[in-house]
């Protein structure tokens, strides 16, 4: 990533951070101190809604058996194929970006490349002239997909958030339209509404202020056999100075068709943007706010699971013919898998989270790395928005691995500045990260597990993952990166999906290492 000042936490007192508002700030002190003399260590509330408190039970950690195929395993994560499918590709297919103008042209080129498919899940798409450079980008590519010298099937697939995507006059809705009112059977824009706002909650919560409730969050972007992972949305800032994370998948096909389905997946349980700026359900599903929630909900589940279910079914027979002869799978399956495939040296695992439907795997997954964390391991971690659950807080102060937590300084939050309540988040940040560090001062741990804030004048910061360096190792072997921030939100309320990338390349290593901001 590019260079940045990363310097240890000064803490700093919320009314400084609140110029012009010593009522707000007053209140926020006599609520904090409230709360922190009555809070349960086991269940620390947060004072805002934006960082709604944990109120549910952490989740069963994931059990690390050994793979059923290969008594020695090939490498010591390999439990997690148990969970989700396991893609095994070559290192040289990997590569790590840096900057958001990286990931901007890269976006464009691979658009402008594509000839089967493009599939973008994000947020929100922006309204400013580089949104509309991407915009501009998929009509070249359906345009020239309709032309008869350079015939093509290009289906083009956008999963967005409703409350997000819908906000205001101009917004990512009219962005689309035109795209979907010129090449309406190539376009496909779906809008997941949250089945948990609904009723009157839905009435009477203000549009920006909604978003609590549950958001698609989802940042992948496919195009054809290639996909890019990042945290990063479709808005200017994430293209020019908002510094995110962002890793780039080439021609790993069955890693392509794994997300490609999964954003389907989430899509048809999404409402559909109409030509005229309607949107209605796929027929056959539930309304996701006006319908039963319940038959919502586990509709969505089985929708999603069947998704990953299917994927990690093939990959286990995909695995089985490659390092285990033709005699576990029938010879015409292992034609159609390939069976001249090199072993590979980089493992890829998608980890998705969907508390509303109860899909709980990134979370099973990441609380399992922590607590197996060893002696003598490192792991460092990175959000743009220091709210980890109680869970994730007791793992860190109770394991023996050392920590190195990388957050973003007040001045460098998206939220810094704003008007309202909203220019307050940052302060509320600074609040949960004290009282964090008291804890870690309390049980004398500052030398084991450290904080750092990210400043860049000029930028803001929006990483987030974690990287695992074994003991004794300079370089990390294991990282996680995607759209969760380790919060409440992440865990709780809304559509998240990373991977988690094991690799014994030392070369690919060097990029993750490098990649820490």
């Amino acid at each position: 990533m590019a260079a940045a000042v990363a310097r240890p936490v000064f803490w700093r007192r919320l009314l400084g951070l609140l110029p012009g508002r010593p009522g707000l700030a007053a209140l926020l002190g006599r609520l904090s101190d409230r709360l922190g003399r009555n809070r349960d260590r086991r269940r620390r509330r947060s004072p805002w809604l934006l960082l709604a408190p944990l109120l549910s039970p952490a989740v069963p950690q994931a059990s690390p058996p050994p793979c059923c195929l290969c008594p020695e395993g090939v490498h010591r994560f390999q439990w997690i194929r148990n969970l989700v499918p396991e893609f095994g590709v070559s290192s040289s297919h990997v590569r790590v970006l840096s900057s958001p103008a990286e990931f901007f042209e890269l976006m464009k080129g691979q658009i402008k490349a594509a000839r089967r498919r493009v599939v973008m899940a994000s947020l929100y798409l922006g309204t400013g002239p580089l949104e509309q450079e991407l915009v501009d980008c998929l009509e070249i590519a359906l345009e020239r997909s309709l032309r008869a010298e350079s015939p093509s099937d290009l289906r083009v697939s956008v999963l967005l958030d409703f409350t997000r995507g819908s906000r205001g006059r101009k917004n990512s809705r009219t962005m689309l339209l035109p795209l979907l009112q010129r090449f309406p059977e190539q376009v496909r824009v779906s809008l997941f509404h949250t089945p948990s706002l609904r009723g009157l909650l839905r009435l009477l919560i203000p549009e920006r202020f909604n978003e609590t409730i549950g958001l698609q969050h989802i940042k992948v972007y496919l195009f054809d056999s290639s996909v890019i992972l990042s945290g990063a949305n479709l808005s200017d800032s994430y293209f020019t100075n908002r510094q995110d994370r962002y890793v780039f998948l080439r021609d790993c096909p069955e890693v392509a068709d794994f997300f490609a389905e999964l954003v389907e997946a989430v899509g048809d349980v999404s409402l559909q943007l109409q030509a005229d700026d309607t949107v209605r359900v796929v027929e056959g599903m539930v309304h996701p706010y006006k319908g039963d929630r319940a038959a919502y909900c586990k509709a969505a589940n089985a929708r999603v699971m069947g998704v990953i279910e299917a994927a990690r079914t093939r990959q286990q027979r995909l695995h089985a013919q490659t390092f285990h002869g033709d005699a576990l799978v029938p010879r015409e399956d292992a034609a159609a898998a390939g069976d001249r495939r090199p072993a590979p040296d980089t493992w890829i695992y998608p980890l998705i989270q969907m508390k509303p439907f109860e899909i709980r795997i990134d979370e099973a997954v990441t609380e399992t790395l922590l607590t197996e964390a060893e002696r003598g391991a490192r792991v460092f971690l990175t959000t743009g928005y220091f709210n980890l659950t109680q869970a994730y807080m007791d793992l860190v102060l109770g394991t023996r691995a050392e920590y190195q937590i990388l957050l973003a300084s007040p001045e460098v939050n998206g939220f810094f500045g704003a008007k309202g309540v909203a220019g307050a988040i940052p302060a509320a940040y600074v609040h949960i990260e004290r009282q964090f560090f008291r804890a870690v001062c309390s049980r004398g741990q500052q030398e084991r597990v450290r904080l750092q804030e990210y400043r860049r004048r000029g930028w803001t910061f929006h990483a987030k993952g974690l990287w695992l360096y074994l003991a004794g190792s300079s370089l990390p072997c294991l990282t996680l990166i995607g759209s969760p921030n380790f919060g409440y939100r992440s865990v709780h309320r809304d559509l998240e999906a990373q991977i988690a990338i094991v690799t014994e390349s030392q070369a690919l290593q060097q990029q993750l290492h490098q990649g820490w901001p």
